[in-house]
């Protein structure tokens, strides 16, 4: 039998059509009037997945397993382009005579634009969040892959510059996409979605490279037909998706942010404090494994098993949050994570090693579960309520690495390690002031 939570008034035996007058989708969601034939009210995936043009339809409750990993692949696809700076600097170095400066605005040239996220966001929410997802991995892919037929270093800044757009106008809509093909599943979906997302930083270095390998720097360009290809996909199934992505059309951002703070501000300053631990596993990791052991292969070997046991974190922890709770989740990551660092600081050979990956897990398992809750408390522009979060990540990530070294510098990487796991904890009394999950809004 299936339960919708509303009455209903039967309007006409002949034409079989049942006038739900006030359909309640949650405690926070408006009335709204649909109409369904006799069909809908005995098919139960019809009242589970309403008619395509029915204004439920964004709010899905089954998981569609199949849009879901075609998105996530296409993340894959797209992070795949945006992960060839790195490893393309020493060929546009020496092709360019650039300096390590020089170098380094490259990489600012791609990030600026993530300051722009909210805008974004509220500009996805007042459109089309289908057309940013579909065009995305063709504007990510075409400017990488014509990096090396850049005929000054001013062209290479601008196609820098173009990527960076594409990878905020990919970045801020998809989670929103991934939430309402996600029904009441939305951390099973950012599992997926953050996976895809994940393999990409791993793979696309070694493409990069493989790709220059073979066609040289300036014959390297057909990569892009792979881009290409995903947005047409992207096109072909996800072109009926339903223009807008909440209620209304015209939320602003102070709108926005006043519907969604009990939820940002408690998960900002979480960013903040699992900054330091993230800034100095990810980025001084090498670094500090040289200087404890003086094996440079074994450094790199051990930012590897990090971003390995990255993918295994993110494709679990958004799942298990469905099935334990949001708050729980990031409560045993945020508590974990600080304690594995602490251990793996003050311990040695295999046991280092394995304090190493289940720091990795702990931390880099909190994003699926923190994109979820965004998108289950912004019910009237996801996108936006995506780039404020967004936005905060970058400027945290990007202010306390620096902070971060300055105190290395001053005290060395093993203090600041330590500091950094203490910390840590800070962030877990903000969770305990998150708001509890919500009712599910249908029953079947």
């Amino acid at each position: 039998m299936v339960e919708v939570y509303g009455s209903h008034s039967l309007r006409s035996f002949s034409t079989c059509s049942i006038n739900c007058q006030s359909v309640s989708l949650s405690s926070s969601f408006h009335s709204e009037t649909f109409d369904f034939g006799l069909y809908y009210l005995l098919n139960t995936n019809a009242m589970t997945e309403p008619p395509k043009n029915d204004p439920r339809s964004r709010l899905t409750v089954t998981f569609r397993t199949g849009e879901v990993i075609i998105l996530s692949a296409c993340h894959f696809i797209h992070d795949i382009y945006s992960s060839f700076l790195a490893p393309l600097l020493p060929f546009l170095i020496e092709k360019f005579s650039m300096s390590l400066t020089q170098a380094g605005f490259l990489s600012t040239a791609m990030q600026i634009p993530s300051l722009l996220n909210p805008l974004i966001g509220v500009l996805a929410d007042r459109r089309s969040v289908r057309y940013f997802i579909i065009l995305a991995p063709l504007t990510t892919a075409v400017p990488m892959s014509l990096t090396g037929l850049a005929p000054s270093y001013g062209i290479l800044l601008i196609f820098m510059f173009i990527t960076g757009v594409s990878v905020a106008v990919f970045h801020v809509p998809a989670p929103v996409m991934i939430g309402l093909l996600s029904g009441d599943k939305k951390g099973r979906g950012m599992s997926f979605y953050m996976t895809g997302g994940e393999l990409a930083r791993t793979m696309g270095p070694l493409i990069a490279v493989g790709a220059v390998s073979l066609l040289g720097l300036e014959g390297f360009w057909p990569i892009m037909v792979f881009g290409v290809m995903a947005s047409v996909w992207l096109f072909f199934k996800f072109r009926d998706v339903p223009a807008h992505t909440g209620k209304t059309a015209r939320s602003s951002l102070a709108a926005t942010f006043h519907e969604t703070k009990h939820v940002l501000l408690p998960l900002s300053a979480i960013l903040v404090v699992r900054g330091f631990m993230h800034a100095s596993m990810i980025t001084f990791l090498p670094t500090f494994i040289k200087q404890e052991t003086d094996n440079i292969w074994l450094a790199g070997f051990a930012l590897t098993a990090l971003e390995g046991i990255g993918v295994v974190a993110v494709l679990s922890s958004g799942i298990l949050s469905d099935y334990f709770g949001r708050r729980r989740i990031l409560f045993f990551a945020l508590l974990g994570a600080p304690i594995c660092l602490f251990l793996f600081i003050v311990t040695g050979g295999l046991l280092r090693f394995i304090m190493l990956l289940f720091t990795g897990f702990t931390l880099l398992s909190t994003t699926p579960v923190m994109l979820a809750m965004v998108q289950e408390h912004a019910e009237n522009s996801p996108a936006a309520a995506n780039g404020m979060l967004m936005m905060v990540s970058f400027l945290a990530r990007s202010a306390v690495v620096v902070f971060v070294g300055m105190i290395a510098d001053r005290i060395g990487l093993h203090a600041t390690y330590l500091i950094s796991a203490g910390i840590g904890l800070l962030g877990i009394p903000f969770i305990l002031i998150l708001p509890h999950e919500r009712k599910k809004a249908f029953k079947a």
